[in-house]
């Protein structure tokens, strides 16, 4: 759903056709791309998925027909990702629309606490990623007059304690995307933003309904913060949003509030965070789940997992837990 006035805006804004229109998703091997992939290849476009997970990319492209173009490549290799984009302009004759999906999510864990290879990892693939992705393409998009989408979450503006590298991660995309619209709009181009809340995700899965901590999170959320979607609605709304070359799309529905509103809500909700016993007692949880600290000394032991960021499933590395 469009953040905003979105009647209103499908009534006035120009139809983008993807009709014989080449496009490149990366994340494309499962969930959110590999459904995006599946919407967009339906309404006539080639596709070429990208995925750091080759035979991922491949299970879905065969899926589809012969307009695909299967590609092994991680988005934090910035020479793999101008290749991948290379071989796309050579496969198919041109670039016409680029979708940035691919991401992952750190283990919970506090700044004090966590790894920094684990911080330095998720915004490797998350941020630099989506810049790898977009800027080979670049000349491409402008050439063809093309649209871009980044794709972000509401984790961009939603408070980040326990999984900041996510959450610092996302709230840069949104600024590159909006940077990415004003300087592409001399040349006729448009690029967007995408906003998930909690998408049913194999990355859902495993950070919220099988981590013990991630439910305690996830109960902290409010209706209708903690209603979710499927990877298939919200490639819908990629996809709906491609047609209407939108600045920014959301979904659900009930964060369009909040992310209006957040320069309000969000001086309130972290003066409320800071003194809300259940957030005082997770984050001791997770600090007493943290590996030792400098000096060698053990921290209390509530060990369940290591602190490494989690991709989801190999560079099918898409957005979109609590986003």
């Amino acid at each position: 759903m469009d953040l905003g006035l979105g009647a209103l805006r499908r009534i006035v804004s120009p139809h983008y056709d993807v009709r014989g229109k080449t496009v490149l998703i990366t994340g494309a091997g499962q969930g959110i791309g590999r459904d995006l992939a599946t919407v967009l290849y339906r309404r006539g476009a080639s596709v070429a998925l990208v995925d750091i997970d080759g035979i991922g990319a491949l299970a879905s492209a065969s899926l589809l027909g012969p307009r695909t173009l299967p590609l092994a490549a991680d988005v934090a290799d910035r020479d793999a990702m101008a290749d991948a984009v290379a071989r796309t302009v050579d496969h198919f004759g041109g670039l016409d629309i680029v979708v940035a999906n691919a991401g992952v999510v750190p283990k919970p864990a506090t700044l004090r606490t966590m790894d920094p290879e684990s911080f330095d990892r998720v915004l490797g693939i998350n941020l630099t990623g989506v810049f790898n992705t977009v800027h080979p393409a670049l000349d491409h998009i402008v050439e063809a007059r093309g649209h871009v989408v980044v794709v972000s979450s509401c984790a961009a503006f939603a408070p980040g304690m326990g999984g900041s590298p996510y959450m610092i991660s996302k709230a840069a995309v949104e600024q590159l995307g909006r940077a990415l619209r004003v300087e592409l709009a001399p040349h006729g181009a448009t690029a967007g933003v995408s906003y998930f809340g909690i998408v049913q995700t194999e990355m859902t899965h495993a950070t919220l309904d099988r981590d013990d901590l991630g439910r305690e999170i996830e109960s902290l959320l409010p209706w209708p913060l903690n209603v979710r979607i499927t990877a298939a609605e919200a490639a819908r709304v990629i996809a709906d949003g491609i047609a209407r070359r939108a600045p920014r799309t959301i979904a659900p529905a009930g964060w369009e509030a909040y992310a209006l509103l957040r320069g309000l809500v969000n001086v309130a909700l972290d003066h409320r965070l800071t003194r809300d016993p259940r957030v005082a007692r997770l984050i001791r949880i997770l600090e007493g789940a943290a590996p030792p600290t400098r000096d060698g000394a053990a921290p209390p032991v509530h060990q369940t997992a290591s602190n490494a960021p989690q991709r989801t499933g190999v560079a099918s590395e898409e957005p979109n837990d609590v986003q």
